[in-house]
């Protein structure tokens, strides 16, 4: 994730596994605080986050992701790019102290 080295903010992993008998897997994540970042790509062109199949799939993931008690935390490829999506990562972190 851009910009988070610069902010002084632990890099996550990427791709994490979260769920034990599922494939899926985070965009970003910082698992001892439970904090998931996903980059919602496509939604200006409908792409796979905004068709019925693909908006059910990710409710699934999202809703199996909050039964485990994580925070999620959701952006567009262009908050990341212009870091509108690091200072909330930042904002996150300093909210726990």
């Amino acid at each position: 994730m851009i910009h988070i080295k610069a902010l002084g903010i632990k890099k996550p992993e990427t791709e994490y596994k979260f769920h034990p008998k599922r494939k899926w897997r985070l965009d970003y994540a910082w698992p001892d605080s439970k904090l998931a970042v996903e980059i919602e790509g496509g939604i200006w062109i409908r792409g796979r986050h905004n068709r019925a199949l693909g908006f059910l799939k990710d409710k699934e993931k999202y809703n199996a992701l909050a039964h485990m008690r994580w925070h999620l935390l959701r952006f567009t490829p262009q908050e990341e790019k212009n870091g509108q999506a690091a200072q909330s990562v930042r904002a996150w972190f300093e909210s726990r102290g």
